[in-house]
């Protein structure tokens, strides 16, 4: 134990070692350098003391967020995404290779996007790099340059700087990035069976959620599970959205299968029965689907076919939403949500008898080691001290103004939550929305 700690947070109640407990943290040089019981004397230049109401938790990890600067800051920068970010409670995001010009698929894209991102971020922020057709030659060269991963689509990704690729290509990307010790993120919804599903929807949701059917989904999964056992490579799911896709991604995994899987607070709170005809604010793709279908989700996520929660905040400007027609079929579909995802899925899960030490699992550790951060997402020494300090049963109402995302459209706006995020502390010091003091984090170290 160090002589005398740069911080000491005493908390009644925190999340680490898998549980809730009483127990004081000392902080020394940014990072966690003793979690001791409560009772334990520590000696510190500042001391944080926490009342029984809040539970003090690792900062959340965030591995899907579209920040869309370059190029698009209009509709998401990074100043404005990372307050938004902090407010939620989140200290880390992974920010992924599109919506942004030029989209992050070779090693100068990414000198651009770091550029960008400089002395702008209010917590610390990673890169994906991007899987397109034509750049498979191009993959090493970007993981050295310090992305913490890849990404790629099975289907129009809605942005011509980043086209999907065909099966062929994912199999030798994966093979590319095993190779290379790094992880492959795919968009799974097939491009030929959206191509044969219905047509454009207009206002009717229905119509909407007929255009992207289960099937696009389960198709596109498949064909991931069979390109990462023929090689070896390690794929990640993006936003599942579809039930049917749970029990293939526990086979492909007990027969060895490298496959891990995430889902998102939209499609574990709301349903399509609640969503009316031109309310283009719920749009996203996959969609969100049926209360039965959320209710499967939520036992994937209980009995560890699902393995993380992260936002995919995908934000646009309020005219892109198309709220003057309300036409389902020309609306941006995203769903803007960095800053809400805790509150959201601990409303739910509180009510499914969940805990907040699960919560935290999904949406701090298990985020932080699909993108290799070996210092993030937990409360243990050695780790960065970044914590959210949360009251897990005060109630609010989602208003909009009081979102910091660059434009305010919302699903949940005038929806009651439960959970409030008191504060966020960002390597031993509290998030200043004045002081941008967030690290741009590269494979391997910051």
């Amino acid at each position: 134990m160090a002589d005398i700690f740069d911080l000491v947070i005493r908390a009644p109640r925190a999340v680490c070692e898998g549980r809730e407990a009483a127990r004081g943290i000392g902080v020394a040089g940014g990072r966690i350098a003793a979690v001791e019981p409560l009772t334990t004397p520590m000696p510190a230049a500042r001391v944080i003391e926490l009342g029984p109401d809040v539970v003090l938790l690792p900062g959340l990890v965030d591995s899907h967020v579209h920040v869309c600067e370059p190029g698009n800051a209009e509709w998401e920068g990074f100043a404005t995404a990372t307050r938004a970010a902090a407010a939620g409670g989140i200290t880390t995001l992974v920010d992924m290779p599109l919506d942004s010009v030029p989209a992050t698929v070779s090693a100068a894209a990414l000198r651009a996007k770091r550029a960008a991102a400089q002395r702008r971020c209010h917590v610390d922020v990673g890169f994906w790099g991007g899987v397109i057709p034509g750049n498979l030659g191009g993959l090493a060269p970007l993981h050295e340059a310090g992305v913490l991963g890849f990404k790629c689509f099975l289907a129009d990704s809605g942005t011509e700087e980043f086209p999907a690729v065909s099966v062929p290509q994912l199999t030798e990307a994966l093979g590319i990035l095993r190779d290379l010790g790094s992880p492959l993120l795919v968009h799974a919804e097939s491009a030929d069976a959206l191509a044969a599903a219905a047509t454009a929807p207009g206002r009717r949701y229905a119509g909407y959620l007929a255009s992207r059917p289960r099937g696009a989904e389960n198709l596109a999964v498949a064909q991931v599970i069979e390109a990462a056992r023929r090689t070896g490579g390690r794929a990640h799911i993006v936003h599942v959205s579809s039930s049917d896709t749970l029990p293939m991604i526990c086979s492909a995994r007990r027969d060895g299968v490298r496959l891990t899987a995430e889902s998102c607070p939209h499609y574990l709170a709301l349903t399509a029965e609640e969503i009316g005809d031109g309310q283009t604010a719920f749009k996203c793709s996959p969609p969100i689907r049926e209360a039965a279908n959320r209710e499967l989700l939520w036992d994937g996520l209980r009995h560890g076919a699902l393995d993380l929660v992260v936002s995919d905040h995908s934000p646009c400007t309020p005219a892109m939403k198309d709220p003057d027609t309300g036409d389902f079929g020309t609306a941006w579909g995203g769903i803007s949500s960095v800053q809400l995802g805790l509150p959201v899925v601990w409303t739910q899960a509180r009510r499914r008898g969940f805990s907040l030490a699960e919560v935290v699992s999904w949406m701090a550790q298990r985020p932080a080691r699909l993108a290799g951060l070996r210092r993030k997402g937990l409360i243990a020494p050695g780790y960065d001290a970044d914590f959210c300090v949360f009251a897990p049963d005060e109630g609010f109402t989602v208003d909009p103004a009081r979102l910091h995302h660059r434009h305010r459209v919302t699903p949940y706006a005038g929806r009651q939550l439960t959970g409030v995020v008191r504060d966020t502390i960002l390597r031993g010091e509290p998030v200043d929305p004045a002081r941008p003091r967030g690290r741009l984090l590269a494979r391997g170290g910051a």
